[in-house]
């Protein structure tokens, strides 16, 4: 545990919403606390040279993140969503890269489950119908006895499990390193699993090692018409294999993310057959802000007191290299 700091503490945050939230943690008995509002465009504070907490805004360009080059006193780079690779370009030496675990767990799962039901229940089809004075009968798939395989088990992964089981599904649960006191199998055994999956969740991080890891062979080995579902990074997915499998009709897919982003408006992907997208909305819900706002005031108040932070992904002088990117 480090020493509780003293003096005159420099934060800034993305919203002013949280900038109350932060001052209230200004007792008088501790440190004194400055906040000012950053939002990722505009002027920017003049008290960039200061900053000692640097919250970065959510949804934002990676570009906004530039100014981290000129503060010279920063400790830590707390950003709002779960990836963080985006970030690490941009961390000053010395300094500690917090992401926002957890924060985005309801949101994500949330979508993860829209997307498979709307999918599977052929919802965009009858949206389509509707729009034509069309009545559409039929029958079609549940998410009921479905095999599903959520392929980067973590916090936003064991959220969607949570909301999953009550639909009467099985679940496996994959992540990089086995884990077998809690039922995860390794990614050394996926292809061998996922023939055996009727739907496949992508929420996996995004490093040198998983980019386009859902390739032409794992799309082969999927079941055939099984349902991708990718709520974690766009280029986790070769996404020219994943429009031949969708035009071979081997697959079925759903994607909140897609690369690049935005997609291009003349991109093969949006014809595609069998495919349901949506812009990378899965975390910027009405959940978000007091998840976020709660993360925010206790990494602070850990920050002021001198005690381990929580959610640290690139400790103080142990970067990573720029090419080793990660989704949490």
């Amino acid at each position: 545990m480090n020493s509780p700091h003293t003096g005159t503490v420099q934060i800034w945050v993305p919203y002013e919403r949280f900038k109350s939230d932060v001052e209230k943690l200004d007792t008088g008995v501790g440190p004194k606390l400055k906040v000012d509002v950053y939002t990722g465009d505009g002027a920017v504070p003049s008290s960039i040279g200061d900053v000692e907490f640097f919250v970065a805004p959510y949804a934002t360009t990676p570009e906004a993140l530039t100014v981290t080059a000129q503060m010279s006193g920063l400790k830590v780079l707390q950003t709002l969503s779960a990836g963080y690779e985006h970030a690490i370009p941009y961390l000053p030496d010395g300094a500690t890269l917090c992401n926002a675990r957890g924060v985005h767990d309801a949101s994500t799962a949330e979508l993860a489950l829209a997307l498979m039901l709307a999918s599977l229940r052929q919802i965009p089809a009858f949206v389509r119908a509707q729009s034509r004075h069309e009545w559409r009968p039929g029958a079609f798939e549940a998410l009921a006895d479905k095999h599903v395989l959520i392929v980067g088990y973590g916090s936003i992964g064991a959220a969607i499990e949570r909301r999953l089981l009550p639909f009467e599904t099985t679940v496996t649960r994959v992540a990089r390193t086995a884990r077998p006191e809690n039922a995860v199998r390794g990614v050394t055994e996926l292809m061998s699993l996922l023939p055996t999956a009727d739907v496949v969740v992508i929420v996996t991080p995004l490093t040198p090692q998983t980019r386009h890891m859902v390739d032409d062979d794992f799309l082969q080995a999927m079941k055939p018409g099984a349902l991708l579902v990718n709520v974690g990074r766009g280029a986790v997915v070769d996404i020219d294999a994943l429009v031949r499998a969708l035009v071979a009709r081997q697959v079925t897919a759903a994607l909140d993310v897609t690369d690049p982003e935005p997609l291009p408006a003349d991109h093969p992907l949006w014809s595609a057959p069998g495919l349901l997208i949506s812009p990378h909305v899965g975390g910027n819900t009405s959940a978000f802000f007091p998840r976020a706002r709660r993360l925010v005031c206790e990494q602070l108040a850990r920050y002021i007191g001198g005690e381990p932070l929580e959610n640290v992904v690139v400790p103080a002088r142990q970067r990573l290299p720029e090419s080793q990117e990660r989704k949490g």
